[in-house]
């Protein structure tokens, strides 16, 4: 029996003691997650297709180790200016080991936390998750949306008449929200392409603004 289950915008065709890295969920090594968004499941004889998830199904998997991608380079030049921009990435990953396929309404006995991001906990939550950023969240104010590279005064007056009022309510946009917002809005992809909902989880974690990290790195001419 095999199913496919989608997991951070991903979907994944997995079986029993398959092992697979995704998208970083909360939890530690040992604690078991559910995956409740089953989009097709087979038994070999018969396959079920969701509409658009299969009703009753789940698959339950354990965390085998949280970890990190390779390290992804982006630079950006613009000829005649002075100006020039590099940034490395490392997304967060989680290896988990699928353990079981349910069906007919049987539920996993889930030992880890949601898989929510944690700046939707609030700053608070944050700070308590993570206490080494405390005192770097203490000298930033979470309401204060110029930080986030690419919010001006137009645009910070527009997500504020929207109700957004800080990095928490930036943070835990979904990419369905993204896509809501730029059209209500009228952001022309701006909140896409300047990644303001990683921008704001860098914040609420206790990273220095980008704006202010791309002037220490271009003067120093490391890569942060």
């Amino acid at each position: 029996m095999f199913a496919v289950i989608k997991t951070g915008g991903k979907q994944y065709r997995v079986a029993a003691d398959d092992q697979i890295t995704i998208e970083k969920l909360v939890g530690s090594a040992g604690e078991t997650v559910a995956f409740e968004h089953v989009l097709m499941l087979s038994d070999g004889a018969s396959t079920t297709v969701g509409a658009p998830t299969v009703a009753g199904a789940s698959v339950a998997a354990e965390i085998v180790e949280q970890g990190r991608g390779d390290k992804v380079i982006s630079f950006k030049k613009r000829r005649r200016q002075n100006s020039k921009r590099k940034r490395g990435h490392r997304q967060d990953l989680t290896v988990v080991r699928i353990t079981e396929i349910l069906t007919g309404g049987k539920t996993v006995n889930v030992t880890a936390r949601a898989p929510v991001a944690a700046a939707a906990l609030g700053v608070a939550a944050a700070v308590a998750v993570a206490p080494k950023a405390a005192k770097a969240l203490e000298a930033m104010d979470a309401s204060n949306l110029s930080l986030i590279s690419g919010i001006g005064p137009t645009i910070e007056k527009k997500l504020r008449a929207a109700g957004i009022q800080s990095w928490n309510d930036i943070a835990g946009w979904s990419e369905a929200d993204v896509t809501k917002w730029d059209e209500a809005l009228a952001l022309r992809g701006r909140a896409t392409r300047e990644e303001w909902v990683e921008q704001a989880k860098d914040l609420l974690a206790g990273k220095p603004p980008r704006a202010k990290a791309d002037q220490a790195e271009l003067k120093s001419g490391k890569d942060y």
